[in-house]
């Protein structure tokens, strides 16, 4: 009986490993209709901004299954690639950024803009970040110019202050 437990035992271990993809889908939360990961979703691919320093580009990858895209920023001079993971929240549109301000700010976005080509993300709150005094990004708008354009508004704020940086990038063709 007790070779038996363990082979039973064995069996199941065995059916979640090699199953688990399915166990974990149908035990998963439930996907909801989500405009702005939808609208974010058309950005996979790799992006380029020039500027005085060079060249950044920006690659857009689908992540985790398709629950998440993955933004990898990586600037000229071989400086380390910063990463921002956008993800729905609901009917809402998270992101958290992954900083070279070694802090990582989480934003929300309500839902696109009526035009359905932009969204706006506010400030939720910041890992890291030792006091509300302390640099880092506080908003952020993604506009999709066109099917080949888009531009992206990064605020930062430090001290009370705020400013806006603006980047225009255009995807790289194959």
């Amino acid at each position: 009986m007790k070779a038996l437990r363990i082979t039973s035992l064995s069996l199941l271990f065995l059916s979640v490993l090699l199953g688990g993809s399915s166990l974990a889908a149908e035990v998963g939360t439930p996907t909801r209709p989500n405009a702005g990961f939808d609208l974010m979703k058309g950005l996979t691919g790799t992006w380029e901004m020039k500027g005085k320093d060079g060249v950044t580009t920006i690659r857009y990858e689908i992540v985790s299954e398709g629950t998440a895209l993955m933004e990898t920023i990586s600037h000229p001079g071989g400086k380390a690639a910063m990463v921002t993971v956008y993800h729905p929240d609901g009917d809402q549109l998270m992101m958290t950024h992954f900083c070279g301000a070694n802090n990582q700010p989480r934003m929300r976005c309500a839902k696109p803009a009526a035009d359905g080509k932009s969204l706006t993300f506010e400030f939720v709150d910041c890992s890291n970040l030792p006091t509300p005094e302390t640099g880092h990004m506080h908003g952020l708008v993604i506009r999709l110019d066109d099917a080949d354009h888009l531009t992206q508004e990064w605020t930062w704020m430090e001290k009370g202050k705020a400013a806006t940086d603006t980047f225009h990038c255009e995807r790289k063709k194959s």
